[in-house]
């Protein structure tokens, strides 16, 4: 039996076979850890926009521009990307003076180098969630 030479092609072979898995391993988990500092800073920046506007409609308006902004540098689709805003104490108008505002944003994150045929890529995705609170001043919307 002559093997002479076939150790260092098995070498690179399997080396191969090896290293493809790891670093489509390496690049879906630095997606899904961009998308996840996405979506907590998303929710920590639009509760700090709407707690510091003067009024309700400028925390409105303050809040989706901040959203807008962070997703966009994130690389967040805005459209996937689901936005909740609740208060505590729950009063009619959120948010209201001294509430304690709660912002979640989720998100998913479709896996690279999945195509979008038969609904793979819905398929292969992961939820990623990021929620932060605030509280509002007592002194918020006087004036």
């Amino acid at each position: 039996m002559d093997d002479d030479g076939s150790a260092a092609l098995e070498f690179i072979a399997v080396g191969v076979v090896l290293l493809v898995p790891l670093v489509y391993l390496i690049i879906a988990l630095g997606a899904i850890q961009e998308q996840t500092l996405g979506a907590e800073a998303a929710a920590r920046h639009t509760a700090r926009a709407i707690a510091l506007a003067p009024d309700a409609e400028n925390a409105e308006l303050s809040g989706e521009r901040v959203l807008a902004s962070v997703s966009e540098q994130y690389g967040i689709d805005p459209d996937s990307a689901e936005v909740s805003v609740t208060c505590t104490p729950e009063v009619a108008a959120c948010p209201s003076a001294g509430a304690t505002i709660t912002v979640v944003v989720a998100a998913k994150v479709s896996l690279p180098l999945i195509p979008a045929i038969f609904g793979l890529d819905e398929a292969a995705s992961v939820s990623v969630e990021g929620t932060a609170v605030q509280k509002v001043s007592r002194l918020w919307g006087g004036g």
